[in-house]
């Protein structure tokens, strides 16, 4: 058995559902599979002394689940004032019009199209709901709207996609950027050195309770596989589903249709650098 804390970022041991820090509560939505590990944590956060609360990707458009988070934050003692979208993927935001109805409550989230209400969120603003403190962070690269959401308070980072609980992060061809997604771990590198961000509350998998140590095996990885895909196509593998069978092998074949996405979004990069010529 791997120990724990020899693993990147520390992962939490223990149930997924239930509190993660002073001001946050994931209720885990029925969805597991091999892209969404677990399932898709659904985070509630709320100031601790405060009737009202934020929910942060209702999830999948799964009515058991969607009730089940309006309970919790009821059994609490709180009432949903809000939700915010940290992207549009269906496994994080399907379920939010739903939500929006059963609690009354205005979508927030950085694409028009996701939002129901007039308020959207942008880099800089700062989510303020009963006393509750969330800071937008712009976090493009694994979608072109992905966002994270800083809560000071308790020293962490909700995440969504950006950064997983367990494994890595797809970044989606054509809509994901790799160039945007170094920039974004380099972001959230600084969180964790300049503001310091020490957990992270991500959208699927366990918390991570060494963020820094999570960013920086992100951004080697990164670096690892990079440099693998441009000697690949260098050594004669000429299509994105020629480099994924030898690149990633050892990833079940199961994933392999997202790894050629990630393929493609690095191909791009390369040649936007002038690291490697076209196909």
């Amino acid at each position: 058995m791997t120990d724990a804390a020899a693993l990147p970022g520390r992962p939490r041991g223990g149930a997924l559902s239930g509190p993660a820090t002073a001001r946050a509560v994931n209720v885990l939505a029925p969805n597991a599979s091999p892209m969404t590990l677990d399932g898709t944590n659904t985070w509630i956060v709320a100031e601790p002394d405060s009737d009202l609360a934020v929910v942060i990707d209702p999830g999948p458009l799964d009515e058991g689940h969607l009730r089940n988070v309006v309970r919790v934050a009821e059994r609490a003692g709180r009432r949903v004032a809000l939700t915010l979208l940290t992207h549009g993927h269906p496994d994080h935001a399907e379920g939010a019009a739903r939500f929006a109805d059963l609690t009354g409550t205005k979508v927030r989230a950085l694409d028009p199209a996701l939002r129901l209400g007039d308020e959207g969120l942008a880099a800089g603003d700062v989510v303020t709901t009963g006393g509750l403190e969330l800071r937008v962070v712009p976090t493009p690269g694994h979608t072109a709207d992905s966002l994270c959401f800083h809560l000071p308070a308790d020293r962490a980072v909700l995440t969504g996609d950006t950064v997983l609980g367990r494994g890595t992060t797809v970044v989606a061809h054509p809509d994901g950027r790799l160039g945007d997604y170094l920039d974004t771990l380099r972001r959230l590198r600084s969180l964790t050195v300049d503001d310091g961000v020490s957990t992270v509350l991500p959208g699927h998998g366990p918390v991570l309770e060494d963020a820094q140590g999570a960013v920086e095996f992100y951004l080697a990885h990164r670096a690892h596989r990079l440099a693998q895909v441009e000697t690949a196509f260098e050594n004669g593998f000429p299509t994105p589903s020629a480099i994924v069978a030898h690149v990633y092998a050892e990833v079940d074949r199961s994933l392999w249709p997202a790894a050629e996405l990630s393929v493609r979004a690095q191909l791009d990069y390369l040649r936007e650098h002038g690291l490697i010529g076209e196909m």
